[in-house]
């Protein structure tokens, strides 16, 4: 087992960073580079809106399979599996001709992020000492926030300085040092006792079920007509298809079981709501910042830093807050703030100025979000089983995806949206935020009803004091490693 310090375990993290980086990298610098992909590929709202949830759909319904995939064949093959699929379709994304072909290649980057995340992290646990993993996650989850952080920054700069095609192609000197050092440095691992059985059927439906669901909501905002009505019926029909099929498996990728328990039902609903609000609003103030403010791509990532600052000072606090009075109470005032904050981002249009508008609304919104993704991510590893934390973390991470792609299909058509007009998003934006603040009201009101008052709760890592994307797989390797 590798010791934290040792130059075989920077390498290990080095192999590990550069992999989920990636990953965390390119969900941040392709927001900004939105309004400039409409513009250049002659693609409005419905094209924009396929370009982020055809990474959301793969990405959602395989996040538990890839898990798999790596203790039954082995972490590091299926790590670099993953590191070369993600390559490949970043330069498919880079290179494509037309909105079509670049959707495709988001839809190949979900599927092989799938197996960067889980996986990287499986790697840290089965390489470092199980004294020294708390510290390994540590520092993975430290300098993995730091690509979240600077995501907005050099996706702006690169749209404005090169060109946006670049968002993509920068992923693939950063694979290429992770391929290389992950075959030359990292041990490969697997799970003896893992079982032999795939929940292919399961994918499959998840899959298709998001996807058609996906496809009524967007393509059904210009025009619901047949086609449409089909891919509704389908996508629901799959998805029912999916709850029997887990209800059935013996090994499934989804244990219904876990979801006996009240407060981990709960935790997840409000997942759901907050990340909802979360999904749409980061889709649609970029645009606002553009569109109707006339930002520059740079400017529009450099403004979202507030929120970043205020997640790296106020985490842990909140975390440690759930630790002595239980998660419920940050997990109900966190949504309501965040309900604040939207209300005031509602206010933002053509003429508003950035520190009498767009400033202060994002300072509430950050602290809301500060006081909440802690907390809620140690409600749900609190509430599981240890031997369903995996499954439980897991679970939640795909839970916040889930509702990231459902937000960025449903809130433009919920208000209206249209891009064709001028005045950036028009009145729809505010209505976009209202409702994006009723869902993140519902959530922290879910919280209220449903968390225990008092619980044991883990503590609380720096991966969700960096990781704004709230990825509870984080914090279940951590957690593993102080149990251990």
């Amino acid at each position: 087992m590798i010791r934290f310090g040792t130059p075989a375990a920077r390498w290990v993290i080095l192999a590990t960073v550069l992999g989920s980086g990636i990953a965390f990298l390119d969900g941040t610098v392709v927001n900004v580079a939105l309004p400039t992909i409409g513009k250049d590929l002659g693609t409005g709202l419905t094209g924009l809106q396929w370009i982020l949830d055809g990474y959301l759909v793969t990405l959602s319904a395989l996040l538990l399979l890839g898990g798999s995939l790596g203790d039954l064949y082995g972490r590091r093959r299926i790590f670099v599996i993953g590191l070369i699929g993600f390559s490949l379709a970043s330069a498919g994304c880079g290179l494509a001709p037309d909105t079509g072909t670049l959707i495709a290649g988001r839809a190949v980057q979900g599927a092989t992020a799938a197996l960067l995340v889980p996986g990287s992290l499986a790697i840290i646990s089965a390489s470092f000492h199980p004294d020294d993993r708390g510290r390994a996650v540590g520092a993975w989850s430290g300098l993995g926030g730091i690509a979240g952080a600077v995501g907005p920054f050099l996706g702006g700069w690169l749209v404005d300085a090169v060109n946006w095609r670049f968002v993509f192609f920068i992923n693939l000197p950063l694979a290429a040092i992770a391929v290389a050092v992950t075959l030359r440095h990292v041990p490969e691992s697997r799970d003896p006792d893992a079982v032999r059985h795939l929940d292919l059927p399961g994918a499959l439906l998840a899959s298709i079920g998001l996807a058609s669901v996906a496809y009524a909501l967007i393509e059904g905002v210009v025009d619901f007509g047949p086609a449409e009505a089909v891919a509704a019926v389908v996508g629901v029909a799959a998805l029912v298809a999916f709850v029997v099929t887990e209800a059935r498996t013996p090994q499934p990728m989804l244990p219904l079981d876990i979801f006996r328990s009240r407060q981990f039902t709960g935790a997840n609903l409000t997942t759901l709501a907050v990340y909802t609000a979360l999904g749409g609003t980061t889709f649609l103030v970029v645009l606002q910042l553009q569109l109707g403010l006339g930002y520059s791509a740079v400017e529009a990532g450099a403004s979202l830093l507030p929120i970043t600052v205020l997640m790296l000072l106020l985490s842990a606090r909140a975390g440690q807050l759930a630790q002595r009075t239980g998660p419920r109470l940050p997990m109900t005032v966190g949504p309501i703030v965040i309900a604040a904050g939207l209300l005031l981002l509602a206010r933002v249009g053509p003429g508003s100025t950035y520190a009498a508008s767009v400033l202060p609304a994002l300072v509430v919104f950050g602290l809301g979000l500060a006081c909440t993704v802690a907390p809620l991510t140690s409600a749900v590893l609190a509430s599981v089983e240890d031997r369903h934390l995996g499954v439980g973390s897991g679970v939640n991470n795909a839970v916040a995806r889930v509702a990231g792609l459902l937000s960025v299909a449903l809130l433009p058509a919920l208000v209206g949206l249209d891009l064709s007009g001028a005045g950036g998003l028009g009145d729809a934006f505010g209505a976009a935020m209202r409702v994006a603040a009723g869902f993140a009201a519902v959530g922290g009101a879910v919280a209220f009803l449903t968390v225990r008052t008092k619980a044991q709760v883990p503590p609380v890592t720096q991966a969700a004091i960096l990781q704004p994307c709230h990825d509870p797989c984080v914090a279940e390797a951590d957690s593993r490693a102080e149990a251990a």
